[in-house]
């Protein structure tokens, strides 16, 4: 049997969606996934996993947590395919944001999916993975 994720982590450009965004919403419909891959990880998403909100490009870091509060959903802003979406909601930030840096230097770190599959948008956590970001992220 495969393990079911409960973890996740999901990455957003902060000019498109940042960490302050999700605060101020309270929740959002996370759209716009157009890869099957990271599609596929929004549809195995239950509500209430916990999900790591990573903003990329500039100062690339795990900013906070946030969690599922509606499973997977036709994506309304796919004008063609079959895409899905996935409401998250703010839960908590991080003390200290932990950045990529930190993630690439922490051994126990070597092989989580952000540095595995680094384009992928949306990819399951290991909870020791996910664990060991909250603490060096100040939780």
């Amino acid at each position: 049997m495969a393990q079911t994720h409960r973890h996740w982590l999901v990455k957003s450009e902060p000019s498109a969606y940042a960490w302050a965004d999700l605060v101020r919403d309270k929740k959002t419909a996370w759209t716009g996934v157009r890869n099957f891959q990271a599609r596929n990880n929004l549809r195995a998403m239950k509500k209430d996993d916990l999900v790591l909100f990573y903003q990329s490009v500039t100062d690339p870091s795990v900013m906070g947590i946030s969690k599922v509060v509606k499973e997977a959903y036709a994506d309304a802003t796919a004008s063609e395919g079959d895409w899905s979406c996935v409401d998250l909601a703010a839960v908590k930030a991080l003390p200290a944001p932990v950045t990529l840096k930190e993630i690439k230097e922490d051994p126990s770190l070597a092989e989580i999916s952000l540095i595995k599959q680094s384009r992928l948008s949306v990819m399951p956590v290991k909870p020791e993975e996910y664990a060991r970001i909250l603490e060096m992220g100040g939780l």
